[in-house]
């Protein structure tokens, strides 16, 4: 698929956006969540560099441009309503802007008890 047939799927919400999961090919960790207009897939797909569009900022963000902590994209999934995209890639470094390996690192809850 190319990054045009993939744009023409998305279902982009009302800003134009579309939230996107990053996960780690290594490990299938979930390192981040963040957002894509069609203009980050454009470039995800032409520099295998995760890009999302930083809603801050309100600007294209290339993950590692600044902190060398690259994320090359091995793979794009999306879900069954084409309304949520899954980057898989190899992380170079940590993923969140706290210097820890993932964005989620703090949990809210753990059933106690629960055995595998």
């Amino acid at each position: 698929m190319t990054a045009e047939e993939l744009i023409g799927q998305v279902k982009f919400d009302g800003r134009g956006l579309v939230p996107v999961v990053t996960q780690d090919v290594s490990d299938n960790a979930v390192l981040m969540v963040a957002w894509a207009n069609a203009e980050a897939i454009r470039n995800t797909f032409a520099a295998g560099h995760a890009t999302y569009w930083s809603r801050s900022r309100k600007s294209l963000w290339v993950k590692g441009e600044t902190s060398g902590h690259f994320q090359d994209v091995e793979e794009i999934l999306y879900d069954c309503d084409v309304d949520t995209l899954l980057y898989r890639v190899r992380q170079k470094g940590p993923a969140c802007h706290t210097g820890e390996r993932t964005c989620f690192y703090r949990s809210a809850y753990r059933r106690r008890g629960k055995t595998e």
